[in-house]
């Protein structure tokens, strides 16, 4: 399914991207940022990480990153990830639906309105 619409994306796979649209990372790096990002209430596990590194490679929305340079011995064994173009628009998908939804929740009494637009 390289080409084409991609499936859609599930929460790990967007958090993913999401992560890679700021620049290539290795897996601890994107485990580190939606940690943060996410106040610590998502922990992307290794198994749900490579997993969803996995498919979205498989998808054509990520690829290994080319030319990185490793720094220490333990960076040899590190693979770094970019997003493709298609991982791009895909992103880009996704987070303009997340952006309406959050609207919809917030016209629904469920967010405060400075929350959806943050």
């Amino acid at each position: 399914m390289a080409m084409g619409n991609p499936p859609p994306l599930t929460p790990a796979a967007f958090q993913v991207l999401l992560a890679l649209a700021r620049g290539r990372a290795h897996g601890y790096g994107i485990m580190g940022f939606v940690n943060e990002l996410t106040g610590g209430s998502v922990q992307l596990g290794p198994g749900t990480l490579y997993r969803t590194l996995s498919r979205l490679a498989a998808d054509g929305l990520i690829e290994e990153a080319p030319g990185m340079t490793h720094t220490g011995p333990h960076d040899a064994r590190r693979r770094y990830y970019q997003l493709t173009e298609l991982g791009r628009q895909a992103a880009g998908r996704e987070a303009a639906l997340i952006g309406r939804l959050a609207v919809a929740a917030a016209e629904a009494g469920l967010l405060d309105q400075r929350e959806a637009s943050a």
